[in-house]
């Protein structure tokens, strides 16, 4: 694994109208890691993602992805750059079916999964092709929202809170998905209160609280950091 990181955060911050929501975020995400942001409700986990993205009122920092700064830039060219957003609200559209839904984003990059590999990753969808989006099942919804990014050549997946309402064996399947895009190149940060889930998932973790990053560990250091985690996020 390289040590260079595929996206370094510094100094982020980050305004909804006068509201200071971010206030000085810092991280790094290595290529090939799945990195998971930890933290209570409020802590600023999910604005971070819209940082990142650059669909936040207004943002200050660095926020450099290969290399190359992306503050400044509109969040279509970020997207260009090769990272996408899976909202927790997932952004499925009722007026298409899953097909429509699966294409409509445009490929940003060469590398994307193809429409065949996203069927053999989520097969409930290749079952589902003619129906209306929204007239799917939640874990459904869910994996032709994460199945629509892949097609894109993104490198990078954002992904805000995938197991929020799941039923334990489709979070399982989400797991599994995750771990076989890390096989396969992927670079993933993750937002997730479902801790236990992302135990299972994730290689380091951050903690944040009041809109800056407070604590860091490695899911090898996971047992001797229990305890603190327990206060940090309650459970």
């Amino acid at each position: 694994m390289s040590a260079e990181p595929l996206l370094a955060v510094r100094n982020l911050q980050a305004w909804y109208g006068e509201s200071h929501v971010l206030h000085g975020v810092d991280f790094d995400v290595r290529p090939g890691e799945v990195v998971t942001l930890l933290g209570r409700n409020g802590a600023g986990k999910t604005t971070t993602l819209k940082s990142i993205m650059g669909i936040v009122g207004k943002r200050k920092g660095s926020v450099t992805f290969e290399g190359r700064e992306t503050v400044g830039l509109t969040s279509d060219k970020i997207a260009r750059q090769g990272i996408a957003l899976c909202p927790e609200e997932r952004g499925i559209f009722s007026s298409l079916d899953v097909k429509e839904n699966l294409l409509l984003p445009p490929q940003v990059k060469p590398g994307g999964l193809s429409v065949e590999q996203i069927f053999d990753l989520f097969p409930n969808l290749k079952e589902r092709l003619a129906s209306q989006g929204t007239k799917l099942s939640g874990g459904e919804q869910q994996m032709l929202a994460i199945g629509r990014i892949l097609r894109t050549g993104a490198r990078l997946l954002l992904l805000d809170e995938p197991t929020e309402g799941l039923a334990p064996v489709i979070i399982q399947q989400i797991g599994r998905t995750i771990a076989r895009l890390k096989t396969e190149g992927f670079t993933v940060l993750l937002v997730e209160q479902n801790f236990r889930f992302a135990s299972t998932v994730a290689d380091r973790y951050y903690v944040m609280e009041h809109g800056k990053v407070i604590d860091a560990f490695a899911n090898s250091e996971l047992a001797a950091n229990m305890d603190k985690l327990h206060d940090y996020l309650g459970v």
